[in-house]
């Protein structure tokens, strides 16, 4: 398991009966966690004293039940500073887990000796962003929502990094990639994380299942001669982190070679020492 266990500003506190237990910079929240099938007997008092918890409805979705909490706070994870906000869906505009990779793919783009230009697919409120262009490559961060855009573009200023070393996009991710084929633009790693489904703004329809296999064939398309890595992230239950591998070693491996490296995505549980499994993550580099 890729396990996220150098956060300062975070933990996952305890996980029990379909919920989770966090401090997010101090502020106590409980979220649902479809993950979390056990009961643990929540001794830890927090539960009884959070600042927001997320409730969901009979009817679908839900909402937060708040308490004395801001709209908005900022946490950091070593030199990298994010706002954190109760959204809609039990989100909050970072997942913590992630870390784990960035952990990773920094080294990789500090030590690989060349300014790596670095394409990142449905990249949210720019975790994987800020951290790679904080490291020093040039990023391409594209998501269809205006609204995560603009909080990636605020990630990035609270984690001082330079207007120059980030371009941001909104657009459809494979339409982009198709035109930045045609352009000729070519990137030296990838970043993905796609949903589990969507549509497009014409109606398009997205099954991760039915398409992932496409996409992966796409974005090869727009790796540089000399790639150096590419990450596939999923959190779509029933897709393991061996069937994205799969995907990743059929269309890249074959091309460039290297290898792939897949496995859960965890954080650790500070009441049972436990790693709770949150996604999947599959790794692709050229060294072997």
């Amino acid at each position: 398991m890729f396990i996220a266990d150098k956060w300062q500003d975070y933990t996952l506190i305890d996980a029990d009966n379909g919920e989770r237990l966090e401090s997010w910079g101090g502020k106590i929240l409980i979220r649902p966690d479809p993950q979390i099938i056990w009961n643990s007997g929540r001794k830890n008092p927090l539960w009884n004293k959070s600042d927001a918890v997320y409730k969901r409805s009979k009817e679908g979705g839900g909402n937060w039940v708040k308490k004395n909490i801001p709209d908005e706070w900022n946490i950091s994870y070593g030199d990298l500073t994010f706002t954190i906000s109760p959204m809609g869906f039990k989100h909050t505009g970072l997942f913590p887990e992630q870390a784990a990779n960035w952990d990773w793919f920094v080294p990789l783009i500090k030590n690989s000796g060349r300014e790596i230009k670095l394409l990142n697919l449905f990249a949210y409120t720019g975790g994987a962003t800020v951290a790679a262009a904080k490291a020093g490559a040039l990023v391409c961060h594209v998501d269809a929502s205006k609204g995560m855009v603009t909080k990636a573009k605020q990630n990035a200023v609270l984690s001082k990094v330079p207007d120059s070393r980030i371009r941001y996009i909104v657009d459809d991710c494979i339409k982009f990639v198709e035109r930045e084929i045609r352009r000729g633009s070519f990137y030296d790693a990838i970043i993905l994380d796609p949903p589990s489904f969507g549509r497009g703004p014409n109606g398009e329809r997205w099954v991760i299942e039915e398409s992932l296999d496409n996409l992966i064939s796409v974005i090869s398309g727009v790796l540089s001669n000399n790639p150096l890595f590419v990450l596939l992230n999923s959190y779509t239950t029933g897709l393991s982190a061996s069937t994205n591998g799969y995907i990743l070693h059929n269309n890249i491996v074959r091309r460039f070679g290297g290898s792939v490296v897949s496995d859960e995505l965890g954080i650790p549980v500070k009441e049972s020492g436990i790693a709770l499994p949150c996604g999947a993550a599959s790794r692709w580099t050229v060294s072997k």
